[in-house]
């Protein structure tokens, strides 16, 4: 049984458009601003997720096979 459920690929492309749209957006005011990492940071967390999953949750899966 899988917990978590995969988003679609319309649901991605969504995702990810918006995810660029609103960093281009922001970049004007993000350059002047100190905590533009955070900003950036959570785009990043917001173009990763492919799935109901926790972004931190599926790198800490998958960081466990270089590992072992």
């Amino acid at each position: 049984m899988n917990l978590y459920q995969p988003y679609s690929l319309p649901h991605l492309i969504l995702r990810r458009s918006a995810a660029v749209a609103t960093g281009l957006l922001a970049l004007p005011f993000m350059l002047f601003y100190p905590d533009r990492s955070r900003f950036y940071s959570f785009l990043h967390r917001y173009w990763c997720k492919t799935s109901t999953q926790p972004v931190w949750l599926a790198q800490a899966e998958t960081a466990a096979t270089d590992f072992y």
